[in-house]
């Protein structure tokens, strides 16, 4: 199926590695442009030279009250329109409520948190009929993970900002999606399971519990991505779609 995605133009936050990375890749192998952003420079530049020609990349941290702006400019200035943003960022330190620091939720905040809203924001603002705003959360929107405190306090919230994006902006055409990865096998998820005492018999328990008895590969993550900002996905608004093996049981 042809997802329409030839030269389309988006920003990818956080796709220097994992699941970020993962919907850079499947995007620009379906005929996208990409703007791809994390905080490291020399990472942003090897990221953007692995994709090719159709990428850029820019050193941004989405706490940054200027990036969302920098980045949206980026895309216009490099491929000429802005058709879309996924809004990925990096999970914030595991801990539970008596481990974690007002410092950590403060930093926490401004990056997972108010840097989406305002990459949303600024995005709304630019995105004409067609345009598509998706955020990577995490199957804690519905069920909090253990360990994860930080992570289960503020990904609902952006859940909630994403549901009232819909409806704001679906009279003007626009489309704001949610993707919910389950155990995909990143870098984080390996070192999330690195903190047990055993990592092997930690991640044998989690796929015993996935319907499908595996995790995740990356690129499976990067294809369900691309099609949700694709046109060919125009009709699905709203939605927080798990990509996570079969985990969330409820309808």
């Amino acid at each position: 199926m042809d997802l329409g995605l030839k030269d389309r133009v988006y920003v990818v936050t956080g796709a220097t590695r994992g699941l970020g990375n993962a919907a850079a890749r499947e995007l620009v192998a379906d005929g996208a442009k990409v703007v791809v952003t994390g905080r490291d420079e020399a990472g942003v530049a090897e990221a953007a030279s692995a994709l090719g020609p159709d990428a850029v990349g820019v050193a941004a941290d989405n706490a940054d009250p200027r990036a969302a702006g920098r980045l949206i400019a980026t895309a216009r200035e490099r491929f000429g329109r802005f058709d879309g943003v996924l809004i990925s960022v990096g999970g914030p330190p595991p801990g539970f409520v008596a481990d974690t620091t007002d410092e950590q939720w403060q930093a926490a905040f401004e990056s997972v948190f108010l840097g989406a809203v305002r990459l949303a924001r600024a995005a709304a603002a630019e995105l004409a009929d067609g345009g598509v705003i998706g955020f990577v959360l995490s199957g804690s929107v519905h069920e909090p993970i253990p360990g994860l405190t930080i992570s289960n306090g503020l990904r609902p919230g952006l859940a909630g900002l994403a549901k009232s994006l819909a409806d704001e902006l679906g009279p003007r055409g626009i489309r704001v999606v949610g993707l919910l990865p389950g155990r995909v096998d990143t870098d984080r998820v390996r070192e999330l399971d690195g903190l047990s005492a055993d990592p092997e018999a930690t991640r044998a328990a989690a796929e015993s519990r996935i319907p499908l008895r595996r995790y995740g590969a990356p690129e499976e993550f990067g294809r369900v991505s691309a099609f949700l900002l694709s046109p060919a996905a125009s009709y699905i608004t709203g939605v927080m779609l798990p990509v996570d093996g079969g985990v969330r049981h409820g309808f």
